[in-house]
């Protein structure tokens, strides 16, 4: 199998997040530093669209049904832009760190979480907040739904990672086997795993429905990004890693991690 790579250029700064269109899996959008935040078609490995925002951008995402992409800045301000006319529809601003927004699977809430451990639960399109969660003692860094609309888990400074029942808004279970940051969690396509990795130099993949562990992944260096394949028990993860010997160099490695129980 002949692997492919393209590089997308355009931003004028660093890009800190990225997300693809929840159906189309040639669309892309990217959050950058710049104020803008941008549109790629991997197809035809081009810029669809250039979008001017009113802050340096660090996080994003889009909405499960295509149609709206939610970029934050660093001056927690919000910003919802329409996919298909590339305008900003509106804008959000709050008084409080925001972290990573997200959708529920069916379009009706936002969920943001924020620097106090809360996850904030706003109705939308409106923008009204109907709940606020404490869910954790220290900063609330990552949330995520899984594919089945059951669950969506949350990871936090304190170490944890939170597991929610959606409907209910309860909190079924948690995850401690890491010892630093939670920094990234992802669902596998049949919900029934979830991996969560931080500075620890390991991932953890813990069964959804006990808890319990079902694989442990070494890694030499911190991990900051961790994401399922849509169809496989395939674990794709980048490393820090920074080469020992070229300090101002990136390695750019992602690894691959399989269950052998795939076939």
């Amino acid at each position: 199998m002949k692997s492919k790579e393209h590089t997308f250029k355009g931003h004028g700064d660093s890009v800190d997040q990225l997300c693809w269109h929840p159906t189309n899996p040639d669309l892309l959008s990217t959050a950058s530093l710049d104020k803008t935040v941008r549109i790629w078609d991997a197809k035809s490995q081009k810029g669809i669209a250039n979008i001017q925002t009113k802050g340096e951008n660090i996080n994003i995402c889009w909405s499960p049904n295509g149609q709206t992409i939610a970029v934050g800045n660093k001056e927690d301000l919000v910003t919802f832009i329409d996919v298909r006319t590339h305008k900003i529809v509106s804008d959000q601003q709050f008084k409080f760190e925001v972290n990573e927004l997200s959708w529920n699977n069916d379009n009706s809430y936002f969920f943001l979480t924020n620097g106090q451990g809360c996850i904030y639960i706003l109705s939308y399109p409106d923008l009204q907040i109907k709940q606020i969660l404490n869910a954790h003692p220290a900063n609330c860094i990552c949330i995520e739904f899984d594919q089945s609309g059951k669950y969506f888990a949350t990871g936090s400074v304190d170490a944890l990672v939170s597991l929610w029942d959606v409907e209910t808004l309860v909190c079924v279970r948690t995850f401690s086997r890491l010892e630093w940051p939670v920094r990234t969690i992802s669902f596998s396509y049949d919900s029934n795993m979830l991996a969560s990795a931080s500075e620890d130099h390991l991932v953890d993949i813990a069964d959804v429905n006990t808890g319990e562990k079902i694989a442990e992944v070494p890694c030499e260096s911190p991990t900051f990004t961790v994401a399922w394949h849509p169809k496989r028990h395939l674990l794709a993860f980048a490393c820090d890693d920074k080469d020992k010997h070229m300090r101002e160099r990136d390695a750019g490695t992602v690894k691959l991690f399989g269950l052998s129980s795939d076939s």
